[in-house]
């Protein structure tokens, strides 16, 4: 939308003294990422361009639908209608400083005032460039694998927990909710030897992280204190999931096990956890919340009461075992057992992991393709078609493949 000048030209004596009409151009916050994904997607492309598997946007992206290079043109159009690049554009460009300030990074950008979760951690190290596609276009699609996956799941968790509606009425109603869960799963774990869904929100490597444990257990060998953390995955066929998937699900119940640890090690520092959500410590909770606690024997009246009681909690449980196990590889049609992995834990792996991803997520620096030995992952994406990354773009998303790449969800 621009502001254009009076149709009458001025007069010519009252030039001097007429202060001149400036054209004001407004970006939409949505054809600002349309614009900062094309610079990203060009700089990617002319950086890697003497590879043959690295393939422009096809055509049919930009039949069907508002191209990023059409966006960035309109936005970029000066008053006269022409597409050519003014003084600022150009010094935007080639000024680093500028780039920064306009594009944020992704995590100050849709993380802001909410923690990283652990499926985000997850999600990047499958694919960076799928990771950045859905924050700046919206999330993957939820296929049929994937809802069948979550039926699954709360058929578990509905095996050993009783949910309870709750009625909640503010930001803090809902922080200490997760908190009265986890407290309630604790004791569960420790009086029972088992739980299911239990929530984590810990502070960890320099951000706050949040996740859900599908499954802890107690050993069946009563010397043995430490839980075992426990993850189940539903297939479509009846195979054994990929390197690259395995990868994932153990990068998965790693970063659980670092959360349990770090919270059962007593380190939550509660201050910092006020100050980075702007909770107010001293809400008073809904009459449903505090009757809640009430009724789990540790009454609480404020969001600090809560926190408190999670604290404690935290400082009564063991550390977890070393030894995970990636469990139940179910067929989804009738929940028969494919096969197990029990692997140990590795930190300095995982902190690697992880640094890797804060890099991306910092904006210290841009989204990584897959490698390309796992370029197969392309074949079951929605983004494959405005990815110059993907091998062959123009084979449809979701065709058939010998393995069952994309059936597994959690």
């Amino acid at each position: 939308m621009t502001e254009s000048p009076p149709n009458t030209p001025p007069d010519s004596n009252s030039q001097h003294d007429t202060i001149p009409t400036i054209p004001i151009e407004f970006v939409s916050e949505e054809e600002m990422a349309l614009i900062e994904a094309a610079y990203a997607a060009t700089r990617s492309s002319l950086s890697s361009s003497s590879s043959s598997s690295i393939c422009s946007p096809t055509s049919r992206f930009q039949t069907h639908s508002r191209t990023i290079h059409s966006i960035t043109l309109l936005s970029k159009r000066g008053l006269n209608g022409s597409s050519e690049l003014d003084i600022e554009d150009s010094d935007y460009l080639k000024n680093p400083q500028k780039r920064i300030r306009v594009a944020q990074p992704f995590l100050h950008r849709f993380r802001r005032k909410r923690a990283l979760s652990v499926t985000d951690i997850t999600a990047t190290e499958w694919c960076e460039k799928q990771m950045e596609f859905s924050l700046l276009f919206g999330k993957r699609k939820i296929s049929k694998a994937m809802k069948a996956g979550k039926a699954r799941h709360v058929k578990l968790e509905e095996e050993v927990v009783k949910k309870v509606k709750v009625h909640i009425k503010s930001v803090e109603d809902s922080w200490a909710l997760k908190f009265i869960n986890f407290i309630t799963c604790a004791n569960q774990l420790l009086f029972e030897g088992i739980t299911r869904e239990l929530p984590l929100v810990g502070f960890v490597e320099g951000i706050w992280l949040v996740g859900v444990i599908d499954e802890l257990r107690m050993p069946e060998n009563g010397s043995d204190r430490n839980p075992i953390l426990v993850d189940t995955k539903t297939r479509v066929r009846d195979t054994l999931p990929a390197k690259p998937q395995s990868r994932n699900g153990r990068l998965q119940l790693m970063c659980y096990k670092y959360l349990w640890d770090t919270l059962a090690a007593n380190s939550f520092p509660s201050g910092q956890f006020f100050d980075f959500f702007s909770l107010n410590r001293s809400y008073m909770l809904s009459n449903d919340i505090r009757e809640r606690t009430a009724s789990s024997g540790f009454p609480a009246k404020t969001l600090d009461d809560v926190i408190q009681y999670y604290i404690n909690t935290c400082s009564m449980l063991p550390t977890s075992h070393d030894r995970l196990l990636l469990s139940r590889y179910e067929l989804q049609k009738d929940q028969s057992v494919l096969g197990e992995d029990e692997f140990a834990y590795d930190p300095d792996w995982l902190k690697r992991q992880i640094q890797s991803n804060l890099e991306f997520w910092l904006g210290e620096r841009e989204a990584s393709y897959t490698p390309q030995e796992e370029r197969w992952k392309c074949r079951h994406c929605q983004f494959a078609s405005i990815c110059s990354g993907n091998p062959v773009p123009n084979i449809p998303r979701g065709s058939s493949s010998s393995s069952d790449h994309s059936s597994s969800s959690s």
